[in-house]
C-alpha cells in the first residue's frame, strides 16, 4: 500500500523527464496553438460577426502563418526530446498522490483531524458522505474546441473555483416533523423562526425526538441572547436597542402604534412595560394569542396543547441544520465564483464570504428584512445573500430527495473528475482543489508504449480523484481495448481506498472509490462491455489484495462503509443502441439511484450530456440560468442531447426540433452504489441526488451529485 508522491522512483529519471518534455513543449504548444486558429467556437464566430473592423479575423491570418513558421523551426529539438521522453514513459508511476496538511485555522474549526476531516472514532449511529462526479473535458485547446469550448487553462482554474465554493458554503438543512409533509412552501417561511446548529457533512438527520418539537438536540450549541440574531443587532424585532436596555418601548412600535392584545410581541390584555412579562414576551396568553411554546426559542421544555398558528417566530414541526466549514483566512479575497467571465467578482453569489454572511432573519412587514419567497435564507441589509441552490423534491414513494442545484453540495467529501487531460490545466485544477481537498490522486494513466503491442497513448486517462478523507491506498488499471481516436488515451479505471473513522474495537472503517471514464465511439457497445467486466474484475481484485496486510502482520479487519463507482460511462438507459450496457452485471452488484430498470430511468432523471452547440446562449450561460432552463421541461429539450432517432442525424444540433423526444435527455454520468460487502445490521441509505449546474459554460456536462448515509444500527451511548 504505497502511494506514489513522485512521478518516478529517482531524482535522476525526474531531471530527465523534466528536460526532454522543455524540448517537446514549444513544439506542442504551437501545433496546439495553430490547430486552434483554425477552428473557432460559437461565442468567437459571434464577437468576429459583430466586428466592423473584422481585426478579429485578421489577427488569426497573421498568427496562423507565424504559429506554422515557429513550429517547423522547433521540430528538431522536439524529435530529440520526444526520443528521450517516450523511453521515460514506461516506468512512469501510474498516478500522482499529493497531500496538502490542514492548517491550524482548518483544525480550529473542525475541518481537518490528523487525516484531513474530523477522522475521530467512528460514531455509532453512523455518517453520511457526500459523492460527486463531472466530466469537465478540458482537453487540450485544439481539441476542446470540437466540443465547442476553449482556453482550457482558464476554464480549469474556475472550474475549481466553483467546486471549492460551492462545496464550502453554508449547508441548510429544512426538517418537517410530519409523516406526509416532505416539502415546505414559502408561505410557511414567513412564521419560520428557529435555532441554528452548526453540523457537518458527518451529521446525521435527526432523529424525530430531537426535533423542535421536543428535548434539544444535544449538539445543538445552546442559544445565548436573541434567539434570532445571537449577536444582540440593534434592529432586532424581539430586543430594544443594545444602548436602552430597559425601554418600555415596544421595540416594533416605537412609535406608540397598535400594540393589540393578539400581538405576538405583547401579553394578553396589557400594554408592553419595562418590567419582566408574567409569560412568554414573545407570545400571548390570551385567547388569541399562541398557545403552544414548547418549543419556542425562548423557552425550552413547556408543555402546551395547542400549536401555534399566528406567532411569526414560532415553528411548527420544523428544525433548521446550518453547516459551514470556515474558508482558510488567505482565501478571503473575492473569488469569481459562479460569475461569467468579465462580471465583477462583488456580485459572486456563491463566494466564501456570500456563504458565510447569510443569517436567518425575522420576517416582518415591512422591516424588509426577512426569508425569501424561494426557500432560502437571506439577510437583506447586506449585500451577499443566498441564491436559490435548487428546489428539493420527491417523487411519489421515493425515499430520498432530488433536485437540480446551481451549486455543488456543501461539505463535499469525494469528487470524481473526468477528462483532465491537458497537463498545463491539472497542475491548475489540483492547485485550486487543494484549497479544499486534503487529498488529490492526479495525473492518472501512462504516456507511450505500455507494452510492444499496445498503441502510443498521446493522452493520460483524465482521471482526477479528490477525497477530504486520508487515502489508504490506489491502482490505476487501463482499458486495453480502445479503437479508433479513443485509443490514443489511456482511458481506464482508478480505485481508491479511503479511511473514514476507527471503530471502538480499533477497527478502521473504510470506504471504496471507484473512477471511470469508459469508450466514447457510438456503436461499439461490445466495447464498452468489455470495460464494464474489467471494471468489476480489477475491484473485486483491488478491494481483496488492498484487505490483507503488509507483511503478514496480524491486524484487525477493515470494517467496509461503502463502495461507490463515479465516472462517464458514455452509453443512456434509455437509446435503443444501449441495450447491451444497459443490461450489464455491473447494475446488478451495484445500484443506480436514478434507474428502474434496464431502458427506463426515473420521472425526475435528467440527461447530463449537454448539446454543445447552445453552450453560450444567454439562456444557459450561467449556472442560475441554466438551473432554470433545466427545470422546465419544454425548455430543456433544446440543450440537452437526446437518444439519436431515425429521423434526424445523431451529430446535428437538436434545437428546433418539433419530433418527440424519448426521455429527459442522455444521462451518461452515473454515482453507483453496492451494498455488498458491508457489516450484517449496516445500512445504505440515499439522502439526496443532484443535478448540479455551477460549471456552465465552463464544460457540455452536468455534475452529478449524491449523499450517501451510512447507518450501523446501534443506538446512541
Amino acid at each position: 500500500m504505497v502511494l506514489h508522491i513522485t512521478p518516478y522512483s529517482g531524482a535522476c529519471l525526474h531531471f530527465l523527464d523534466g528536460l526532454s518534455w522543455s524540448l517537446v513543449f514549444p513544439c506542442y504548444w504551437l501545433l496546439d496553438q495553430l490547430l486552434a486558429s483554425c477552428v473557432a467556437t460559437s461565442l468567437e464566430k459571434r464577437r468576429r460577426s459583430q466586428d466592423p473592423c473584422s481585426f478579429l479575423t485578421l489577427c488569426v491570418l497573421i498568427s496562423a502563418p507565424l504559429y506554422l513558421l515557429l513550429l517547423l523551426a522547433s521540430l528538431p529539438l522536439a524529435l530529440l526530446g520526444f526520443v528521450l521522453w517516450a523511453p521515460l514513459q514506461a516506468i512512469r508511476q501510474p498516478y500522482l498522490y499529493t497531500h496538502r496538511r490542514p492548517n491550524k485555522h482548518q483544525a480550529e474549526q473542525g475541518q481537518a483531524g490528523p487525516g484531513g476531516v474530523g477522522l475521530g472514532e467512528w460514531r455509532p449511529q453512523g455518517r453520511s458522505f457526500c459523492f460527486c462526479s463531472a466530466n469537465v473535458c478540458l482537453l487540450p485547446d485544439s481539441l476542446a474546441r470540437f466540443n465547442n469550448l476553449s482556453d482550457t487553462h482558464r476554464r480549469a482554474r474556475e472550474v475549481g473555483k466553483r467546486i471549492r465554493n460551492g462545496a464550502s458554503r453554508p449547508q441548510i438543512k429544512i426538517y418537517i416533523d410530519s409523516p406526509t409533509n416532505t416539502s415546505i412552501s414559502a408561505a410557511s417561511f414567513s412564521s419560520l423562526a428557529t435555532g441554528f446548529r452548526r453540523t457537518s457533512s458527518l451529521d446525521q438527520r435527526p432523529d424525530q425526538k430531537h426535533t423542535t418539537n421536543g428535548p434539544a438536540d444535544p449538539e445543538t450549541e445552546p442559544l445565548t441572547g436573541c434567539p434570532i440574531h445571537p449577536s444582540g443587532a440593534a434592529d432586532c424585532p424581539v430586543h430594544p436597542s443594545a444602548g436602552d436596555p430597559g425601554t418600555s418601548e415596544c421595540p416594533l412600535h416605537p412609535d406608540g402604534g397598535d400594540t393589540a392584545a393578539d400581538y405576538p410581541l405583547h401579553t394578553a390584555g396589557t400594554k408592553p412595560s419595562s418590567g419582566e412579562p408574567p409569560d412568554c414576551p414573545l407570545h400571548s396568553t390570551g385567547a388569541q394569542g399562541c398557545q403552544d411554546h414548547h418549543d419556542c426559542p425562548v423557552h425550552g421544555d413547556v408543555t402546551q396543547t395547542k400549536a401555534s398558528s399566528d406567532c411569526p417566530l414560532h415553528s411548527s414541526g420544523v428544525q433548521i441544520s446550518i453547516s459551514a466549514p470556515e474558508p482558510e483566512p488567505e482565501e478571503r479575497e473575492a473569488e469569481t465564483g459562479n460569475h461569467r467571465p468579465g462580471e465583477q467578482a462583488a456580485g459572486d453569489a456563491v463566494s466564501m464570504t456570500a456563504s458565510r454572511e447569510s443569517l436567518a432573519r425575522y420576517h416582518g412587514g415591512d422591516s424588509g428584512v426577512g426569508i425569501s419567497s424561494n426557500n432560502t435564507l437571506s439577510h437583506v441589509p447586506r449585500t451577499s445573500v443566498f441564491k436559490r441552490p435548487g428546489r428539493k423534491r420527491r417523487h411519489g414513494d421515493e425515499t430520498f430527495d432530488h433536485d437540480i442545484s446551481a451549486f455543488f453540495p456543501a461539505n463535499l467529501d469525494f469528487l470524481a473528475l473526468q477528462e483532465v487531460f491537458d497537463h498545463g490545466s491539472t497542475t491548475r485544477l489540483r492547485r485550486q482543489l487543494h484549497r479544499y481537498f486534503p487529498y488529490v490522486l492526479s495525473d492518472v494513466g501512462r504516456y507511450g508504449w505500455k507494452g510492444c503491442c499496445s498503441r502510443f497513448k498521446f493522452l493520460n486517462s483524465g482521471l482526477m480523484l479528490a477525497s477530504r478523507y486520508p487515502i489508504l491506498d490506489a491502482r490505476f488499471e487501463c482499458y486495453p481495448n480502445g479503437r479508433g481516436e479513443d485509443a490514443l488515451a489511456a482511458k481506464g479505471a482508478l480505485f481508491a481506498k479511503v479511511h473514514v473513522g476507527t471503530s471502538h474495537q480499533e477497527q478502521r472503517v473504510v470506504g471504496y472509490l471507484t473512477c471511470t471514464h469508459l469508450h466514447a465511439i457510438e456503436g461499439d457497445a461490445s466495447v464498452r462491455c468489455e470495460q464494464l467486466d474489467l471494471l468489476l474484475q480489477w475491484g473485486a481484485q483491488f478491494r481483496q489484495s488492498s484487505s490483507q496486510p503488509a507483511g503478514g502482520e496480524k491486524v484487525l479487519e477493515d470494517l467496509v462503509a461503502f463502495d461507490v463507482v463515479l465516472g462517464d460511462l458514455n452509453f443512456d438507459n434509455c437509446s435503443s443502441e444501449d441495450k447491451l450496457e444497459q443490461q450489464h452485471a455491473l447494475f446488478t452488484q451495484y445500484k443506480d439511484p436514478c434507474r428502474l430498470g434496464p431502458g427506463e430511468d426515473k420521472p425526475w432523471a435528467l440527461g447530463t450530456l449537454l448539446d454543445p452547440s447552445g453552450l453560450y446562449d444567454d439562456e444557459v450561460s450561467s449556472p442560475e440560468s441554466l438551473q432554470k432552463v433545466m427545470e422546465n421541461e419544454e425548455a430543456r429539450k433544446e440543450y440537452l442531447v437526446f437518444p439519436p432517432s431515425k429521423s434526424q442525424c445523431p451529430a446535428s444540433s437538436q434545437k428546433g426540433r418539433k419530433i418527440p423526444l424519448k426521455g429527459n435527455g442522455r444521462r451518461i454520468d452515473y454515482m453507483l452504489y453496492s451494498d455488498e460487502g458491508l457489516q450484517p445490521d449496516w445500512k445504505l441509505d440515499i439522502e439526496e441526488f443532484s443535478f448540479v449546474t455551477q460549471l456552465a459554460g465552463l464544460t457540455d456536462h452536468l455534475s452529478v451529485a449524491m449523499r450517501l448515509a451510512v447507518s450501523t444500527g446501534e443506538e446512541e451511548p
